[in-house]
């Protein structure tokens, strides 16, 4: 349902008054409404480590206006929710996601406490969305199985299908889209999705928790062109260097990229 503004102007003559003409402007109040919840969801997490002082400073809004965003009072209008979501929530979870990581002497990265967490992956979605060139997609493609939860973040956001790769066949799907790509190791890594998944022509995102050497984006990738769906980009929470980021952006022309690095 929209909103409907209706605006009529008035011209003044010697002798008359002269209406003009009248302007619709429509306005989808379910996303407006969801942007501001979103927004309110950033600042409560920011104000967990800030007072409204502290707050107020880092985001340029007055404290008494905060407050009452925070406690539920008031819901920020349109525009300030846009600025809160696209520019301070995507600062804040990155911040609060190299907060959550761990990283042994080896270089392996456990990112348990951010994959595991749902409410914080839903507050990650319509930032990702927002914050990112992806065009809306029709499916969100994972690979099983770290980045499910991440992915179904995604897909509820945008209203569309998750879909998983897997290592192994399902045994009652007859039709599989196969990857499969020799590691450096030397191991022979293959993804199977049910054919079903993807539709020809569908607008694919593929993501993923973490990004390393790039090897699982490109397996995706390979399904995604096998599908002959085209790609709206690549996402991973976190990048481990930039090799995989470039070996990404060496197989699409679709937008790639990662909300912190490590």
């Amino acid at each position: 349902m929209c909103a409907m503004f209706v605006l009529i102007l008035h011209f003044k003559s010697d002798r008359n008054i002269h209406s003009c003409g009248i302007v619709h402007i429509c306005m989808n109040r379910a996303e407006k409404a969801a942007l501001q919840l979103r927004a309110v969801d950033v600042l409560r997490m920011l104000k967990e480590t800030r007072t409204y002082d502290e707050l107020a400073e880092t985001t340029g809004l007055p404290a008494g206006d905060l407050n009452r965003y925070v406690n539920g009072h008031v819901l920020p209008g349109t525009d300030r929710a846009r600025e809160v979501v696209e520019d301070l929530g995507r600062e804040a979870l990155a911040a609060e996601l190299d907060a959550r990581i761990r990283v042994d002497d080896d270089g392996y990265v456990d990112n348990s406490a951010t994959v595991f967490d749902q409410p914080f992956l839903d507050l990650a979605a319509p930032v990702v969305a927002n914050g990112f060139d992806f065009e809306r997609p029709d499916v969100v493609l994972t690979a099983a199985t770290d980045g499910i939860t991440l992915a179904a973040a995604l897909a509820s956001y945008y209203g569309v299908r998750c879909a998983y790769a897997k290592k192994r066949k399902e045994t009652a799907v007859e039709e599989f889209i196969e990857a499969r790509q020799r590691l450096q190791s030397g191991i022979e890594l293959t993804y199977y999705l049910p054919a079903s998944a993807i539709d020809h022509g569908e607008s694919v995102l593929v993501v993923d928790d973490l990004i390393r050497s790039g090897e699982t984006q490109e397996l995706l990738l390979d399904i995604a062109h096998t599908a002959e769906a085209d790609v709206a980009g690549v996402f991973a929470l976190i990048a481990a260097g930039e090799d995989g980021i470039r070996r990404a952006r060496d197989h699409t022309d679709a937008p790639v990229g990662a909300l912190t690095t490590v």
